[in-house]
């Protein structure tokens, strides 16, 4: 459907100045959920009918899989988190979003009005009641030249999926979807610039720590630099991993690991702390004195939890037939290198220094005293009128630390 000349020289000024406006977005990192809704409002103004817009891309998150991002005339927006699963929802199955990615083509467009429509799908049903009229979507790819070449719906690539329903009597007219595709360039590359961003925050907490990412991503980069923090050091271990290791499956292994780390990360992130590395079956963390406030009784009530919170999962996992095991947990505290460390190519964000050597010969003391979790003084000392529960173990030498040591655990 052709419009009027002026139409379309009205459309192109307004998308014009569109596009310059969505790369400074981009360059100034707006919230995609903030810069969208303005966009589209922006579109309506400059004449092209938008009734629904929907943008969804992948997601470089471990519990994310896509993020979608939902525009609706009138003020209902909203952003949706689609967990990241092996299982397949029936519905995106049976939806245009899969079927465009699972073809050799970039674009599919639906008038739905028409008695028997080419392309249908449940979705559309909804469209129709809600007074939609034409349903346009389009896939762009990233890292490739051609967005038409076909891809796995399932192990979608780094892009992004428009669609876009209008209620305009006629549908959308040849004019403004080609507004629209002229637009798709500069959204595109805010949407990747933001994504970038998201990417790097997302991928450096997975594998660095919440705290240690921010510190990375603001340019703390450099080989060798340190600060000397106060801290809480968490030295956490599993009970006969070795051996539990080679009577398992591999698999049941890392099943095991995974099952039990999670619910110790997510203590230790409950109470403020930042868990710096895994080792093994091995884990640790800092509470950062400067950071969480009465660090040591938070790092305490956090060994607390965690000793009822392997209960529970023990409880869960001998009731499905799994192999279960107890844990040993050293606290200690003191000033700590905290920074990065390694080769030039390669570093790691961590802690060193006589504090940590200290919490880890702690841990190693918690065979010899039989207990699961074994505190140091230097935070069970000014917490002993207030944890009535802490109950010293006397003093000990422990290996390469020069004084002694007097070691306390929970009732």
């Amino acid at each position: 459907m052709a419009a009027p000349i002026r139409e379309t020289q009205e459309i192109t000024a307004a998308l014009d100045d569109l596009a310059h406006w969505l790369i400074q977005q981009g360059l100034e990192n707006t919230p995609v959920e903030v810069w969208l809704e303005a966009c589209c409002n922006r579109l309506v103004t400059a004449g092209i009918p938008l009734q629904r817009v929907n943008v969804t891309m992948q997601a470089h998150h471990p519990e994310i899989g896509a993020v979608g991002f939902l525009w609706h005339r009138g003020g209902h927006n909203e952003r949706e988190d689609f967990e990241r699963t092996t299982e397949v929802q029936e519905d995106f199955l049976r939806s245009p979003i899969y079927y465009l990615l699972s073809k050799n083509t970039e674009e599919i467009r639906q008038n739905l009005t028409v008695p028997d429509p080419v392309l249908n799908f449940p979705i559309f049903d909804e469209f129709r009641a809600y007074g939609a009229t034409e349903y346009f979507a389009a896939k762009r790819l990233f890292l490739r030249d051609d967005s038409t070449a076909l891809e796995d719906p399932l192990q979608s690539e780094e892009g992004v999926v428009i669609s876009l329903t209008t209620d305009a009597p006629d549908g959308f007219s040849d004019a403004h979807l080609d507004g629209l595709r002229e637009i798709f360039a500069p959204l595109c590359l805010t949407l990747k610039s933001a994504a970038n961003r998201q990417m790097a925050e997302d991928i450096t907490a997975a594998y660095m720590g919440r705290d240690a990412s921010r510190r990375v991503l603001s340019g703390d980069i450099t080989r060798g630099s340190t600060q000397t923090i106060p801290a809480v050091i968490w030295y956490f271990d599993l009970k006969g991993f070795t051996k539990l290791s080679e009577a398992m499956p591999g698999t049941a292994v890392i099943d095991m690991l995974n099952d039990y780390f999670a619910v110790v990360v997510e203590v230790v992130e409950g109470h403020g702390g930042n868990v710096l590395k895994f080792m093994g079956d091995g884990l640790l963390a800092i509470f950062d004195m400067d950071q969480v406030a009465n660090a040591r009784r938070v790092a305490i009530e956090a060994a607390l939890q965690l000793r009822d919170t392997f209960i529970s999962v023990n409880e869960r996992r001998e009731a499905d037939g799994l192999t279960t095991t107890g844990f040993t947990l050293a606290l200690h505290a003191g000033d700590v290198l905290y920074g990065n460390i390694g080769g030039k190519t390669r570093l790691d964000f961590t802690v060193i220094g006589p504090a940590v050597n200290t919490t880890s010969r702690i841990l190693g003391m918690c065979s010899a005293v039989d207990q699961a979790i074994v505190i140091s003084a230097k935070v069970a000392a000014p917490m002993l009128e207030t944890i009535p529960n802490l109950v010293s173990l006397g003093q000990y030498r422990l290996r390469g630390v020069r004084d002694r040591q007097e070691l306390f655990t929970l009732d």
